[in-house]
């Protein structure tokens, strides 16, 4: 059987990842290609407890090395249990967020090493790292408003209690990983442009990455994690 393909998305906090990764799988789907929709921190059962813990046990102040460490452990069992198997069925498999979070927010925004947090997750991943990447870019100020009309109807989480300043290190973090790694991580300008128009983007970019991807038709029902 044919290998999966692992695709990722990545931004700040507001940029709109949730939406363009459920875009896109629903169409992967829709052609009848198999598909498996995760996220991280979560994914498994075990993953999402250390997302609890990484995001909403406020009273609990982690050290810089515990969080780089969670987060790590949360993409072993992540990868163990739900990415491998799924690239081995030769699956699509769409995540929202990966090692780039980790290296963007852990690393670029925290301060904390940069060339250990790669060393740690890939020793976590079996240095598996994705196909394709859409980074996808908003203008922090921007980002910094979504999460705070969403923060009006949901708590907010640890990350997002770090502030506007924390966040634009974060994009800058990103920015930075782009700049290294133009081929593998597409860089998507979100200011002015519909969900729609973006999800066409990403479409078209799939396509020309991976023309083939339209052939990896259902053999069997499922496909949905």
């Amino acid at each position: 059987m044919e290998q999966g393909i692992f695709i990722t998305f990545e931004g700040v906090d507001g940029a709109g990842k949730s939406t363009q990764a459920q875009l896109l799988a629903t169409r992967l789907q829709a052609e009848g290609v198999l598909t498996c929709l995760t996220r991280e921190p979560g994914g498994t059962a075990l993953a999402e407890r250390i997302r609890h813990l990484l995001l909403y046990t406020g009273e609990v102040k982690l050290a810089p090395v515990t969080e780089i460490l969670l987060y790590a452990a949360s993409r072993a069992q992540h990868v163990d249990e739900v990415i491998r198997p799924a690239l081995a069925r030769g699956e699509v498999v769409i995540c929202e967020r990966y090692i780039d979070s980790s290296l963007a927010y852990q690393g670029f925004a925290s301060g904390n090493n940069i060339e250990m947090i790669r060393q740690v997750n890939a020793y976590a991943t079996g240095g598996l790292m994705p196909d394709l990447t859409f980074l996808l870019d908003l203008e922090t100020r921007e980002g910094w408003r979504r999460v705070q009309e969403r923060g009006e109807a949901a708590r907010t989480d640890r990350v997002e209690a770090k502030g506007f300043s924390f966040q634009e290190k974060v994009r800058q973090g990103f920015l930075r990983l782009a700049a290294g790694e133009r081929e593998r991580i597409q860089l998507l300008n979100c200011s002015g442009r519909t969900k729609d128009e973006l999800h066409q983007r990403i479409w078209e970019l799939l396509l020309d990455k991976f023309p083939s991807v339209l052939t990896r038709k259902e053999q069997e029902k499922g496909g949905w994690l």
